[in-house]
C-alpha cells in the first residue's frame, strides 16, 4: 500500500517537474481571445452537463475545445456547432500488470501526462472549465495547464471523487484518504467554482474553504412532452428491435399499431390504445454498485421474489385493477449484458423489461412519452442531485425517487412525484399511481399538471443568469 502511494506521489511530482520545465521553455501572454476548454476525464456522450456548458459558450460566441473520451456519440447540437471542436482523450483500459493498486497508480500517472499533453496542444484558452469528479489527476493537470496558459480554472463540482471511490473501497481506505486530501488541496487552487446543489455549496465552504456558486442542473430545451405522432413513430422504431413495444394483439384494422398507440384506419390519426400498458422509464450506468441497487430495489418492487411483502406482479395476480407494465432501463456500461441476462430469466406475466441504448435524440422523446420515471440514484456524498430526474421534469414526467439527504431540493413529495425509502414503499406507490390506469390517472395527472404549471427555468436561462456574469468579470 505504501509503495503504491509513493509511486502516485512520485508520478504526480514528475508531472509537476514536466510542467515547470515547460513553463521555463515557453511563456505566453494572458488572454485566449475568448476561447474556453471544457474538459471531463470521462465519456463526453454521457456528460450532458458539460455538453450544455459547451453549447452555452458557443451560443455566446466562444470557441470551445470540448475535451474527453469519445465512447458515446455526443448530442447532434454539439456535433453540428461550428464553434465546438471535439478533442479526444484516449481511455486507458489496458493497464493490467501487477497488483490492482499498482495498476491504478500507474493509470493515474499516465493519464496525468496524457491529459497535460492534450491540454497544452489546444489553442490558448482564457478559461478551463473542468468537471469533477473524476478529479484525480484532472484537477492538478488543469491547474498546471492554466498556469502555463495564464488562464482561469473553473471547477464544476458534480460530486466528490473520494466519496465515489469509497463505495468500492470504504471511507477509511488509504487511497480514499489520499484522494480526499488531494481533492481539497487542489480544489482550493481554482479561480471559480460551480456546484449542483446548495447543500454542496455549503459543504464546500465549511469543509474545504471553497466558495462556489450553485448552478442547478436544468433540462435543455429539447426535453419536453412528446406529441402523439412522434410518440407513435418512436414506438414503431423501437418495436423493430424490442418486443415490449410490439402490439400484444394483431391490429383489427389495416392501420399501424404499437403496444401503446395505433393509427385510426378511418381518418389516419394517431391515438392511444385503450388497453395500453403503462410505460415506466429508469436508467443506470450499468456499473457494479449502482446496478446492484437498481436490480435489488426495482425488481423487488415489481415482484415478491426477494421479499415476503407483495410486489406489483402479485398485486395484479390478486385481482387489483392494474395495467401491464413496460419497464425500460436505459444506459450503457460494462455489466449491462450480465444483468440483462439475469432479467431475461425472470418470468413475469404482467411485466416486460427491456434495456435499450438510445440515441441522444431519442432519449428525450421517450421521456416525453412515458407515464412515470423511476430514479434509484443515491448520492455517494448526499450532496448531488440526479440529472435524470431533471430531464424527466423537463418532459413533465412525474417520478418516484429513492430518498437521500438533499433530494428535497429537486423532488417535492406529493407535488411533482413521490419519494420512497425501500422496495416495499415503491411497490405500494406503483399500485396507488396505476390503479385503474389508463381510465383514471389520479395522482399521475395531478403531478404532471403541477410540472406543467411550475414553468421552471431551462438550462440556457439559468446558465446566462449564473455563469455568464462570472465569465465577464475579467473580460
Amino acid at each position: 500500500m505504501a509503495a503504491g502511494s509513493a509511486v502516485l506521489v512520485l508520478g504526480l511530482a514528475a508531472v509537476l517537474a514536466l510542467a515547470a520545465w515547460l513553463w521555463r521553455w515557453r511563456r505566453v501572454e494572458a488572454g485566449g481571445a475568448g476561447r474556453v476548454c471544457v474538459a471531463v476525464l470521462g465519456d463526453l456522450g454521457r456528460s450532458p452537463r458539460m455538453q450544455y456548458h459547451a453549447l452555452s459558450l458557443a451560443r455566446h460566441g466562444r470557441d470551445v475545445a470540448l475535451l474527453g473520451y469519445l465512447q458515446s456519440r455526443p448530442h447532434g447540437d454539439v456535433l453540428r456547432s461550428g464553434r465546438i471542436r471535439l478533442v479526444p482523450v484516449t481511455d486507458l483500459w489496458g493497464l493490467r500488470v501487477g497488483p490492482k493498486l499498482f495498476q491504478y497508480v500507474v493509470k493515474v500517472v499516465v493519464q496525468a501526462v496524457q491529459l497535460l499533453y492534450v491540454m497544452l496542444k489546444i489553442d490558448q484558452p482564457s478559461y478551463i472549465l473542468l468537471q469533477n469528479p473524476p478529479g484525480l489527476p484532472a484537477i492538478a493537470v488543469a491547474w498546471l495547464a492554466c498556469r502555463f496558459w495564464r488562464s482561469k480554472l473553473i471547477i464544476d463540482w458534480h460530486n466528490y471523487g473520494y466519496t465515489v471511490m469509497s463505495l468500492s473501497h470504504g471511507r477509511n481506505h488509504p487511497l480514499v484518504q489520499i484522494a480526499k486530501w488531494y481533492e481539497k488541496l487542489f480544489g482550493r487552487l481554482s479561480d471559480y467554482n460551480l456546484c449542483v446543489t446548495n447543500a454542496m455549496k455549503e459543504d464546500l465552504w465549511v469543509n474545504c474553504n471553497i466558495k462556489a456558486v450553485t448552478l442547478y442542473d436544468k433540462p435543455a430545451s429539447y426535453f419536453k412532452e412528446t406529441p402523439l405522432e412522434l410518440q407513435h413513430r418512436l414506438y414503431m422504431k423501437l418495436a423493430e428491435d424490442y418486443e415490449p413495444f410490439k402490439p400484444r394483439y394483431l391490429p383489427e384494422t389495416l392501420g399501424e399499431k404499437s403496444a401503446f398507440t395505433e393509427v385510426d384506419g378511418s381518418n389516419g390519426h394517431v391515438k392511444k390504445s385503450r388497453a395500453r400498458p403503462a410505460l415506466l422509464i429508469s436508467s443506470t450506468s450499468w456499473t457494479g454498485v449502482e446496478t446492484e441497487r437498481v436490480i435489488s430495489n426495482y425488481l423487488s418492487a415489481l415482484n415478491s421474489f426477494y421479499l415476503t411483502s407483495p410486489g406489483y406482479e402479485q398485486y395484479v395476480s390478486e385481482g387489483v385493477k392494474l395495467p401491464p407494465l413496460v419497464c425500460v432501463i436505459t444506459g450503457k456500461g460494462p455489466l449491462k449484458d450480465y444483468y440483462s441476462g439475469l432479467i431475461n430469466k425472470l418470468h413475469f406475466k404482467h411485466i416486460q423489461i427491456c434495456t435499450p441504448w438510445l440515441e441522444a435524440e431519442d432519449y428525450p422523446l421517450l421521456l416525453g412519452s412515458a407515464d412515470l420515471g423511476v430514479c434509484l440514484h443515491k448520492s455517494s456524498s448526499g450532496l448531488d442531485l440526479p440529472m435524470k430526474v431533471v430531464d424527466m421534469f423537463g418532459c413533465c414526467l412525474p417520478v418516484c425517487a429513492i430518498h437521500f439527504e438533499c433530494l428535497h431540493e429537486l423532488v417535492k413529495h406529493n407535488e411533482n412525484g413521490l419519494i420512497f425509502r425501500d422496495s416495499d414503499e415503491l411497490a405500494a406507490q406503483l399500485k396507488m399511481l396505476f390503479l385503474e390506469f389508463p381510465t383514471l390517472e389520479g395522482k399521475l395527472h395531478s403531478f404532471r399538471k403541477n410540472l406543467r404549471a411550475c414553468k421552471q427555468l431551462r438550462w440556457d436561462e439559468s446558465w446566462d443568469q449564473t455563469v455568464l456574469p462570472l465569465l465577464g468579470q475579467n473580460e
